[in-house]
């Protein structure tokens, strides 16, 4: 029964001190060195703020939706594998499996019809997923395609919309130079006047 009671208390102590160093002082260690100037920005999510208000994340790419379909002035991320159910991830299939070969048909029929293009001129990135679901950023081919419905939607010279396009491109991107989709749009809705 004494080493019953030992080996309990023996556990106890260790239960207690384990919850005091990884339940309590490693979160504030590493919220303490979160606030190191210079990482906060990157600690609480990449916040993209206009006039004092949340829009987005630059490391989350978000499908913005139009009021009006037929005069969609935003540009579009890659397509997202994620439902209710799953909020991000992959879909997991594979180049041969017969649904995936059918959605990414579909899509690139969809935005054939929507940038008034032949699917053949749809770039790769248009219809496939991310690993995520959640990437921020698109090929410059991909902006560019979307580029003149843009333009028209949002009554901002095509050329202006190409040099926002340019202006937002980094090396952040699929293997390629990436144009980040949310910081694309929120300067197409400055440029527009802020009208949508």
């Amino acid at each position: 029964m004494n080493t019953l009671v030992k080996q309990t208390w023996a556990g106890l102590r260790v239960l207690i001190v384990m919850t005091v160093l990884l339940g309590v002082l490693y979160p504030l260690a590493v919220w303490a060195i979160a606030r190191i100037p210079g990482l906060e920005p990157n600690a609480e999510g990449s916040i993209v703020t206009r006039n004092g208000q949340a829009v987005g994340s630059s490391l989350i790419g978000v499908d913005p939706v139009p009021a009006d379909p037929a005069r969609d002035p935003w540009f579009h991320p890659r397509p997202s594998a994620v439902t209710p159910e799953v909020p991000s991830g992959a879909s997991n299939k594979g180049p041969y499996n017969e649904d995936l070969v059918k959605a990414i048909e579909e899509r690139r029929a969809a935005i054939a019809q929507r940038e008034g293009v032949s699917p053949g001129q749809v770039p790769p990135d248009a219809v496939t997923a991310s690993g995520s679901g959640l990437d921020p950023a698109i090929s410059v081919a991909y902006a560019d395609l979307q580029a003149q419905r843009v333009a028209r939607n949002s009554g901002v010279p095509l050329d202006r919309v190409k040099q926002l396009i340019e202006a937002n491109t980094s090396g952040a991107g699929i293997g390629v130079p990436g144009v980040n989709v949310l910081q694309l749009n929120l300067a197409v809705r400055d440029a527009a006047g802020g009208a949508h």
